[in-house]
């Protein structure tokens, strides 16, 4: 096991690192007031599906906790209408 470096050295490097900033995540549904989420928007839908077909988490994209599972309800309803799909190509 390496020994631990302490002494000026090692705080200088800890003075130098700058703390990320994080910006608070707007609900996209909540600010256009789209207060129900629908399965036949399939467009609105897609931006929030990966590349692979995967559901964006809620921590990624910003969505408030109430949309997030109607957007998840009406992802799933449209992939079982075959609006969206389960996986991509």
């Amino acid at each position: 096991m390496p020994p631990i470096k302490r002494g000026r050295a090692a705080l200088a490097k800890n003075k130098n690192k700058k703390k990320k900033v994080f910006r608070k995540k707007i609900c996209k549904f909540c600010t256009d007031k789209i207060f129900i989420i629908d399965y036949k928007d399939t467009p609105r839908l897609q931006r929030f599906l990966t590349e692979k077909g995967k559901i964006i988490s809620r921590k990624i994209n910003g969505c408030c906790s109430m949309c997030q599972r109607q957007l998840t309800e009406a992802i799933k309803v449209a992939r079982e209408i075959a609006l969206l799909p389960y996986a991509a190509d």
